[in-house]
């Protein structure tokens, strides 16, 4: 088989070749094991098998005691050292400790949190289509508008003052250009030693924040994370400082790189976008749906197995990797017909864009659609001919479907 998921060409291939290499995978029998290569200080090397098809993803998403998280989701797998420099992510536990944390941040996306971020979420779109209006037609969609606005409404919640949201968004550009794939060795080290500087500033930042809070409560997420609720519980300060990096990256990439990818599909299917338009109220919401099974912001997560388990004729053994390939899953024609069809009527609600059924499923998740609801209908509502021009320049990874830059008019 000429399909090798651990290497970085399949990663260079163009996207319709990938999407093609995964329904063949998906035909198969069972899962493919795929062998990494060890990088010293950087990856594991282990190797994994695919999870490919969308039934394997929801099984192994639902199932968090056999196929867990710990020691890492990520993919490739980190070093052990890593943790001992930044902290746990909830990404990478297990309950009871994932359980008591997703307690404590989830009143950050209460349904009563978000109702009342939406008049600021409003004039954030206003404000970047106003720049974008000034700017004039040519400019990067990316910089301009969809990488703009996550940061903005993570940093509003969390009470980040204005003088240091610059800093946050660099610091967000550095860390998230280290995902997936690298070139090179030498280039990976590099990219590793600015990834660890720029969380470790982001989470230097929020601490600092968080202790000031502390002393001082406010209105912000901030304050309400550090000061105990009724059942005694809250975040320390690594807790924080993590929660923080893990709500600006994955927070912000979800949404950037849905409305970057959107803007696209709208664009290269004119149909489409006619029928959004014509009733954006009642359609926008199944828009955003199939945006996100199209696209699969995350395309990948990584869990080890704890037992012995039986996954579609495949005896998986304790200690073995699986990779949930979600990009593979959300294009599965046993349950999304037509699937590389991007169309905005189609019930795609069975997705796995923002992780599978189970734990682990993304907190954030209303959050990004309350965002890209908002910045599309203010782009379509002032700007109605606003389109992509010529083709995106992509992230070269395997983890982040990022868009690094797409150009548009008006």
């Amino acid at each position: 088989m000429d399909i090798d998921l651990a290497d970085l060409g399949f990663w260079r291939r163009p996207t319709k070749e990938r999407h093609e290499a995964f329904a063949r995978l998906r035909e198969l029998e069972r899962p493919v094991f795929f062998t990494e290569k060890r990088v010293p200080l950087l990856r594991s090397g282990s190797g994994f098998y695919a999870l490919v098809r969308h039934a394997d993803v929801v099984e192994a998403s639902r199932n968090a005691k056999v196929f867990s998280s710990e020691p890492a989701a990520s993919s490739p797998e980190p070093p052990g050292w890593v943790k001992h420099v930044f902290g746990e992510s909830m990404v990478n536990m297990d309950d009871p400790r994932h359980a008591r944390l997703r307690r404590i941040v989830s009143r950050a996306f209460s349904p009563k949190m978000l109702s009342g971020l939406q008049g600021d979420i409003d004039k954030a779109c206003a404000r970047i289509v106003d720049d974008a209006v000034a700017a004039g037609p040519g400019g990067d969609f990316v910089e301009q508008v969809a990488a703009r606005l996550p940061i903005h409404v993570i940093c509003d919640m969390m009470g980040v003052p204005d003088d240091l949201r610059e800093r946050v968004h660099r610091h967000v550009d550095v860390s998230t250009a280290y995902t997936g794939v690298r070139p090179s060795l030498a280039r990976s080290v590099r990219m590793a030693v600015g990834n660890m500087l720029a969380l470790l500033a982001l989470q230097r930042m929020v601490i600092g924040l968080g202790r000031e809070r502390a002393a001082d409560p406010r209105g912000d997420l901030v304050s309400a994370l550090v000061t105990a609720n009724v059942d005694g519980e809250r975040l320390t300060d690594r807790e924080l400082g993590s929660f923080f990096a893990l709500l600006l990256v994955a927070g912000n990439e979800t949404a950037r790189n849905t409305m970057a990818h959107g803007i696209k599909l709208l664009t290269d299917n004119p149909e489409q976008r006619r029928l959004l338009l014509e009733d954006f109220d009642g359609r926008i919401g199944g828009a955003i749906e199939e945006m996100v099974r199209h696209v699969s912001p995350i395309m990948q997560f990584r869990r080890t197995v704890t037992e012995d388990y039986d996954l579609r004729g495949l005896h998986l053994k304790p200690g073995d990797k699986v990779v949930l390939f979600y990009g593979s899953a959300n294009r599965d024609e046993t349950v999304f017909p037509d699937a590389d069809r991007f169309d905005i009527t189609r019930d795609a609600k069975g997705h796995v864009g923002f992780g599978g059924p189970g734990p682990h499923f993304c907190l954030g998740a209303n959050l990004a659609r309350q965002e890209i609801r908002t910045m599309f209908r203010e782009l379509f509502t002032r700007l109605p001919n606003v389109r992509s021009v010529g083709e995106p320049e992509l992230l070269l990874s395997n983890f982040d479907n990022s868009v690094r830059s797409q150009k548009f008019t008006f």
